[in-house]
């Protein structure tokens, strides 16, 4: 399977302290990059987070504390996963609710900006679930035929991820191969300005609050009535990128256009 790239296509997986994409920490990455010619080059590398490794995390992906004692930080690493991915158009298995957030937010914990808005993002995950409905485990028995006997290992994880990926292509000729169609398809949900996904763009192209008493109201309305809610959505537990989002949408408010 060849597929179409104008661009580099990084397919990544992490393994981390948790599932809080604002809280928890990078232990593992392992990234495999598809480039225009279909080549690939791969990145893996295992983290120290700083932080213990909860028990019953370690007992799913089989990397404890003393595994990463002496790895480096994220952020002796950061400029180098930032570089291999320059350019490049993003892809994983729950990647958009997963691992591209916590990407992100372990960059802005080290003060680097990695831009996400001019990516595309493939998040096999979706696909299969429009098309099957399964786990990574699943989804790799059905579309490959074979059993994945190291789940939870980073760089296995991501292999596997992207034969089921090309399976995907090769299963289904409704997914046309290229980036920018499987990026829409890719999208579960109502489209969205933050990768958290608490802010929806609605069919007249409005930011609408997506979560709490305020679900479904413009933020601008919002703003209106309850100015001290941004001082509360800066204060809470968001992600740096949704706290941007919701700043760079006061400061609109606050400032209008002409």
């Amino acid at each position: 399977m060849t597929l179409k790239l104008e661009r580099p296509l990084a397919f990544l997986d992490l393994e981390t302290t948790g599932v809080n994409t604002s809280k928890d920490k990078i232990i593992e990455i392992a990234i495999i990059k598809i480039n225009t010619d279909n080549s690939r080059e791969k990145y893996e590398q295992r983290i120290n987070p700083g932080i213990p490794i909860p028990l019953e995390t370690s007992e799913i992906h089989g990397i404890y504390d003393y595994d990463v004692i002496n790895s480096p930080s994220f952020k002796d690493v950061a400029g180098d996963i930032k570089t291999f991915l320059e350019g490049c158009d993003l892809g994983g298995f729950n990647s958009n609710k997963f691992d591209i957030p916590l990407l992100t937010e372990e960059f802005h914990r080290c003060d680097i900006d990695i831009t996400i808005e001019n990516r595309k993002l493939i998040d096999v995950q979706n696909i299969f679930h429009k098309m099957e409905q399964r786990t990574l485990v699943a989804a790799y028995q059905f579309y490959c035929n074979k059993d994945l006997d190291d789940a939870h290992n980073a760089m296995a994880d991501t292999s596997a991820t992207i034969d089921v990926f090309l399976a995907q292509l090769n299963k289904y000729e409704s997914l046309e191969k290229n980036v920018d169609f499987l990026h829409e398809f890719s999208i579960q949900g109502p489209k969205t300005m933050d990768l958290a996904k608490r802010i929806a763009i609605d069919n007249n192209g409005d930011f609408v609050v997506n979560f709490g008493k305020h679900k479904g109201t413009k933020v601008i309305d919002v703003y209106k009535k309850e100015p001290s809610y941004y001082s509360w959505i800066l204060s809470a537990d968001f992600t740096s990128d949704t706290k941007r989002c919701f700043k760079q949408l006061w400061e609109d408010y606050k400032n209008p256009k002409s």
